[in-house]
């Protein structure tokens, strides 16, 4: 039985005999298509092959992904929801969510990559076709700070060569222009001549960055991209899409930028939270110390 019949199975399950509301199934709905298509990048095509570390990895993979405790609580809710309807109707045979812990306010911060570290990422990209697309997306991404939705999002026309500028459009399509260094504009530009080009089938819908089919490159896609470039590049700590972001941000505030400024560049409505977010670590703060106080 198809992944798609037991999910419609599920969401009248959910308005007829639980009786909850429209948009409460709207969200369990979006919120499982988030799951399915975790699972699909990662070849599991059934329920039956869903074990408890793959949803543990798929709640850091939301976490990873920039997601707010409140929303991923949702999720983990519409994950576990799921499951006991299949276990019931008897299409699985255990429950992997059964365990499955959910997030209360977490603060923990990403590692932070050093700036040799960011160079050993940025030169991983192989020999493959697609080495110029993820090398740009690397580039993108650090240089940006953007979310991860933001880089799967952009499109050819937000980049504004001349200028050295992107339109990003962040949490509520709130609009943003970014400045983007001269080395990933110029892998931009690389990847937008020489490989963008070959992938566009007409099913791009403009977006920059496109995946091996011609179609719009997933927030999914990304995270593996990055995570497999970490990995060549011999980086030990956990690399995601947040670490690149976190990275930027914590570079800018080492080299003096204003908070402010670095605020604005994230696209945070509150300096509260980029102050959370821009945390650096008491060590650099130690260092810069004894380097600078004339009594350390």
């Amino acid at each position: 039985m198809s992944s798609a019949f037991l999910l419609e199975q599920f969401a009248d399950y959910l308005a007829l005999e639980r009786g909850n509301s429209a948009n409460t199934v709207a969200a369990y709905r979006r919120d499982l298509a988030h799951l399915t298509e975790f699972l699909q990048e990662r070849h599991v095509k059934s329920p039956a092959g869903v074990t408890s570390p793959l949803l543990r990895d798929f709640v850091m993979h939301l976490k990873d992904l920039g997601l707010e405790a409140t929303s991923i609580r949702r999720h983990v809710s519409a994950v576990r929801t799921y499951f006991r309807f299949l276990v019931g109707e008897g299409h699985v045979i255990r429950d992997p969510s059964e365990r499955l812990a959910s997030p209360r306010r977490w603060r923990t911060l990403p590692a932070v990559l050093s700036v040799d570290e960011v160079e050993k990422l940025l030169q991983a990209s192989g020999e493959d076709p697609l080495a110029f697309r993820d090398r740009a997306i690397l580039e993108f991404g650090y240089a940006t700070g953007a979310r991860v939705s933001e880089i799967a999002r952009v499109e050819l026309k937000d980049v504004l060569y001349d200028e050295g500028l992107v339109r990003l459009f962040g949490k509520g399509s709130k609009e943003r222009l970014v400045p983007v260094g001269r080395r990933a504009i110029g892998a931009v530009a690389l990847y937008a001549r020489e490989t963008r080009p070959a992938l566009d089938r007409g099913r791009s819908e403009g977006r920059l960055f496109l995946n091996a089919r011609g179609t719009p490159i997933s927030r999914v896609a990304i995270w593996g991209i990055i995570r497999r470039s970490a990995r060549e590049a011999g980086i030990s700590k956990r690399v995601t899409p947040h670490t690149l972001r976190h990275t930027f941000a914590t570079h800018l505030l080492e080299g003096g930028a204003d908070l402010r400024a670095v605020q604005e560049m994230l696209g945070h409505a509150d300096l509260g939270t980029t102050q959370l977010y821009t945390r650096v670590d008491r060590e650099y703060l130690r260092t810069v110390h004894r380097t600078f106080h004339p009594r350390a």
